[in-house]
């Protein structure tokens, strides 16, 4: 599946930096797409409909037209009194691209195909690719074992391949990646782009705080926690920040009450931080522009290496 017209002439890299809870906002999304990579931010990070379409027209006054397009995370979710409002505010807007998570809705699609926009679904397992095909996106984002926030628990390149078999649109391959190198992997598994977000708490725009950042750059992948006791719904954390809110991360409760996206899910995600397991190649908190520089020069270096050790 070729890039979308949207972004074809407007990215340097194939990336697409992930909306973050409680972590994404203006400055990392302006920076992101003026860099040459897809920027993106989830709604609820703002903490009203009318602050969140504040955010759109600011990012979209600082990027212009020359930069990367940008997008925002809508959770489709019952639980969620806020989608109706934010998806109004979204199409009023006409943001270029959505993506929706915790639920396919082809009328949210509907609604967004309306102005033009494309639409990127968040997908665990087959079934939920399926069905997101059939409420008809754009693309789905495969959320293989190793991602960050809620993580699934396939192998990457299994489940980029089975969605291949019976989908054609843009795949975007979660899981674990943080360098140039890892972008050319998820490219040639068959994905469009890679989606990329722990690499992207850690720089200055972020807005996790300062303890977040230096907590991921003394993680590595041992110290990734899959537990759905946070939230109700299995995802990877920073065994670190577990210890620090006084809970034992070799024995963590079940989570057995219904997913809910009020002040109690707020509080959880302030307080116990998310991670992927691609932490071990985080070593430092650059600018975005530095690292999407690095990404660059990464991914050419990889293209030249794999060009120059293998001749067919």
């Amino acid at each position: 599946m070729p890039i979308p017209a949207l972004f074809q002439g407007r990215i340097a890299l194939p990336v697409i930096a992930a909306p973050m809870f409680l972590v994404s906002g203006p400055d990392l999304v302006v920076e992101t797409c003026k860099a040459g990579v897809v920027g993106s931010f989830p709604a609820l990070n703002q903490r009203s409909t009318e602050g969140y379409g504040e955010w759109l027209a600011e990012i979209r006054e600082r990027t212009g037209n020359a930069a990367a397009p940008f997008g925002v995370n809508l959770i489709v979710h019952r639980s969620n009194a806020r989608l109706d409002a934010d998806l109004a505010e979204t199409v009023r807007q006409r943001v270029p691209f959505v993506i929706t998570s915790l639920g396919a809705v082809s009328e949210v699609v509907e609604a967004i195909h309306g102005y033009g926009g494309l639409v990127f679904h968040d997908v665990i397992n087959l079934r939920h690719a399926q069905k997101a095909a059939e409420a008809g996106v754009d693309g789905l984002i495969a959320v293989a074992a190793g991602a960050g926030g809620h993580a699934g628990t396939y192998n990457p390149f299994a489940f980029v391949q089975e969605i291949r078999q019976f989908y054609q649109g843009t795949i975007i391959l979660s899981g674990a990646m943080s360098t140039g190198a890892h972008v050319v992997a998820a490219r040639a598994a068959g994905a469009d782009f890679a989606y990329l977000g722990t690499r992207f708490i850690a720089t200055t725009e972020s807005r996790a705080p300062e303890d977040y950042k230096q907590m991921i750059l003394a993680a590595t992948a041992k110290d990734i926690v899959y537990t759905n006791a946070i939230s109700g719904v299995n995802g990877n954390f920073l065994s670190a920040s577990l210890e620090a809110a006084g809970l034992d991360p070799a024995n963590l409760p079940e989570f057995n009450r219904e997913l809910h996206l009020g002040s109690s899910e707020k509080r959880a995600w302030k307080n116990i931080w998310s991670a992927g397991q691609g932490v071990g190649a985080i070593q430092d908190v650059p600018s975005t522009a530095e690292l999407v520089a690095r990404l660059r020069r990464e991914y050419a270096e990889a293209v030249a290496r794999l060009n120059a050790g293998f001749a067919a």
